[in-house]
């Protein structure tokens, strides 16, 4: 999955940052979905590589995540944004996110751990 995520980033559209990063996001079914950043000159519109994938899986009626792998063109590995973590924690805040970086080091958490105070919480829905 890493491999995938390393080589979607190559796709990433970041004519501004030069930040480029790779997703790929695992589902309870076994699908897998790819996604890359895509950058806009309003910077507002940008969408990140993670929910790229996210949304790309819904389209298609997934809702069951289980992990998600990242690979961004750093020395180190790097976390989702607090925008990304917010909107995979809506459908699994025990899924594995596995990032890496180019050089092959590899961490790994869960959503319920790096955003431990999810917007929305208060609804009591059970994720």
């Amino acid at each position: 999955m890493i491999e995938l995520a390393r080589r979607v980033r190559e796709n990433a559209y970041a004519p501004y940052s030069g930040f480029r990063v790779g997703a790929c996001l695992v589902m309870a079914t076994g699908n897998v979905y790819t996604g890359c950043n895509v950058e806009n000159v309003a910077f507002g519109p940008t969408c990140c590589a993670e929910r790229n994938a996210v949304f790309q899986a819904v389209a298609c009626g997934e809702r069951e995540f289980i992990a998600i792998y990242i690979v961004a063109g750093q020395q180190k590995p790097v976390w989702p944004c607090g925008m990304c973590l917010q909107v995979l924690s809506e459908f699994s805040r025990n899924m594995r996110v596995i990032t890496a970086s180019l050089s092959g080091e590899v961490l790994e958490n869960s959503i319920d751990n790096l955003l431990p105070y999810a917007f929305g919480d208060y609804r009591g829905i059970d994720r």
